[in-house]
């Protein structure tokens, strides 16, 4: 499994020179990997002197890049839907339509983006997977996918089967499944195996995310006080993603006093700006990507206690909302929403207050 960076920050601050910066910097320390941009213009090969495309290529030892471009991303994808069609389907109703006549709707690019980046994952070619995509909040929507994807199959699963349409339509289930794909379900497996692979693999994302060993986030600022107010809200959205930032890269100019308090308790580390073609000093700039196992964790239960500490920063108390429906407490913060699926030993039980103090809500049961 490999480690998987991104950035996250304002446009024009420097992230993707970074994130080739981070890339070289791996790659040097013998680590095997690969940079993948969203971003299909000609920038990116210009800045790396060569010719980059939508296949993995080399452009330094250990150092593969490539563009994710969605048109290619999809028509691959429809294949392989295709072969999971004739797989279970006896007779399939897609074989006469083809990927490279499909075209790219809003939504698609985030989702064929994260599935490039599992697929290169799961591969075993690369150690590390440094992502240069838009940085903002389609970035963490992206991550925050698996999760979000999970909670909408668990919730609305369980409402068909015990609703009155699901108990009407339960008898219908396994013979019409038998006769159509040639399987034998039950209401109660809605999907049977494709069903149980879906829900593994919406998991196995959640858990990479939620793991700083995984999955790390860096902000990526410059002086300008927009810039600086939006690392800031990005840092806070990313927590509602249960992606851990790791520290703040301050570019171009040293940061002051003022500005690392802004981002405190995280580091703030200095990158120069780069003036030639040597990568060299922005590379060596750059923090140790292993210290960010420090960083305040997203979100930490403590059952001895009954409690769950979120960490928030950015926002204050007016713009954090808590409300609790069933088993699940939501938590909406600027344009983030996130559910937090409580454990067995607070599974049910109500919240008895909530404190938000220094960037963390406390909530206790």
């Amino acid at each position: 499994m490999a480690v998987i960076l991104t950035f996250l920050g304002k446009g024009g601050t420097g992230k993707t020179t970074i994130a080739i910066a981070a890339a070289l910097k791996l790659a040097a320390s013998g680590k095997r990997v690969l940079l993948a941009s969203s971003d299909f213009g000609p920038g990116l090969g210009i800045t790396l002197g060569v010719t980059t495309g939508p296949e993995p290529v080399v452009i330094a030892p250990n150092l593969k890049v490539v563009q994710l471009q969605s048109a290619a991303l999809l028509e691959s994808a429809w294949e392989q839907l295709k072969k999971l069609e004739a797989e279970y389907i006896r007779t399939p109703f897609f074989k006469e339509v083809y990927g490279s006549e499909l075209g790219v709707l809003p939504g698609m690019d985030s989702a064929l983006a994260l599935n490039a980046i599992r697929e290169y994952d799961a591969s075993g070619e690369y150690d590390a997977i440094v992502y240069d995509g838009s940085g903002d909040k389609d970035t963490l929507r992206m991550l925050g996918m698996p999760e979000i994807l999970s909670w909408y199959w668990r919730r609305f699963r369980g409402v068909l089967v015990n609703s009155e349409l699901g108990k009407a339509l339960s008898p219908f289930v396994q013979p019409v499944t038998a006769a159509i794909f040639n399987v034998s379900w039950s209401l109660e497996d809605f999907g049977g195996k494709p069903g149980k692979e879906t829900t593994n693999l919406l998991e196995d994302g959640k858990a990479a995310v939620n793991d700083p060993n995984r999955v790390i986030a860096y902000v990526v600022t410059t002086a300008d006080q927009a810039a600086v107010a939006t690392g800031r809200y990005l840092w806070g959205s990313a927590q509602q993603v249960g992606l851990t930032v790791g520290a703040v890269l301050f570019n171009q100019t040293p940061p002051t006093a003022a500005i690392s308090e802004e981002f405190a308790p995280l580091p703030v580390t200095w990158v120069p700006q780069r003036i030639s073609d040597d990568w060299q000093p922005l590379s060596a700039a750059l923090p140790d990507f292993s210290e960010a196992l420090k960083a305040p964790r997203p979100v930490e239960i403590d059952i001895a206690s009954s409690q769950v500490r979120l960490f928030l920063p950015g926002f204050d108390k007016k713009q954090v909302k808590l409300t609790q429906y069933g088993p699940e407490v939501t938590i909406e913060a600027g344009d983030q929403r996130r559910n937090i699926f409580l454990p067995e030993q607070l599974k049910g039980k109500p919240v008895k207050g909530a404190k938000f103090q220094n960037g963390y809500l406390t909530i206790s049961f």
